[in-house]
């Protein structure tokens, strides 16, 4: 059995069956471990939640900001964006089974065994890893439950930009929606930036800093991450993003934990 991690698909399925393929993916065997983002800008979104719920318990998946998007078009709480290319979806006959199900993946996901945890866009420097295990639990058992419309009608806005554990309600659920599905850069006093999308040699803030770089408390653990396309990959003693731009034309990343092979499959534009 091997454990597969891989980037944003963002509806691109038939490059990710591609990827699988080319690894030897065996989804009676194999694990397969996605950052998020399944949904959005590639033309088969629909079929992405259809496979990947299909792979049952060999596959694990966090939620992206994407994905959160999607459950709240879906509810009528945000605009159904033409270049998101969500209505296959919203009109599929299936499509309350697949939300549901999208509605209970996690934010944050440990595995077992192996030494990582990963998030759609990473872990805030402010928290260790039991923080961030709890900050996750409590979006996602809101999310989860009764609430989650009131979730999804207030999770939109780029405040609090800083953790505080003094934080309450709606507040302390934003600041974890945004850190770990929207995060990219930070200030080097911790506070989230969510306006600049570039890549750190092409920002011209000399204040903002990539959100992996600053100190944070030891987790022991590697960071796996997507949600930053401009990266292009990443990896450090700490973190490895995965997310290589599929949608944009460049390429899909697939990586096979237990002996560090990575594979890419080259993609067409879709965005």
């Amino acid at each position: 059995m091997s454990t597969y991690l891989v980037g944003d698909i963002q509806g691109c399925l038939d490059d990710l069956r591609q990827l699988l393929d080319t690894a030897s993916f065996d989804p009676q065997h194999d694990q397969l471990w996605l950052t998020g983002d399944l949904v959005a800008r590639g033309p088969l979104s629909l079929e992405t939640l259809r496979f990947v719920k299909g792979l049952g318990k060999q596959a694990t998946t966090v939620l992206g900001n994407h994905d959160l998007h999607l459950l709240a078009v879906a509810q009528g709480i945000a605009k159904n964006k033409p270049k998101d290319k969500l209505q296959p979806i919203l009109d599929a006959p299936d499509r309350d089974e697949l939300l549901n199900w999208l509605r209970q993946q996690p934010l944050l996901a440990e595995h077992p065994e192996f030494p990582f945890v990963m998030t759609h866009a990473g872990v805030p420097a402010c928290w260790n890893l039991q923080q961030a295990r709890e900050q996750a639990r409590e979006v996602e058992n809101v999310l989860q439950g009764e609430d989650y419309l009131w979730l999804l009608e207030n999770m939109y806005g780029n405040g609090p930009d800083a953790w505080s554990a003094d934080l309450q309600g709606i507040e302390r659920y934003r600041f974890t929606i945004n850190a770990f599905t929207r995060m990219r850069f930070c200030y080097p006093d911790g506070r989230l930036d969510m306006a600049c999308k570039l890549s750190p040699e092409n920002t011209s803030d000399n204040q903002l800093v990539p959100w992996f770089t600053l100190k944070r408390p030891e987790m022991n653990k590697k960071m796996i991450f997507g949600h930053w396309a401009a990266l292009m990959g990443y990896e450090d003693d700490h973190a490895i993003g995965l997310d290589t731009g599929c949608v944009w034309g460049n390429s899909m990343t697939l990586l096979r934990w237990e002996d560090g092979a990575r594979f890419e499959q080259a993609c067409p534009v879709h965005a």
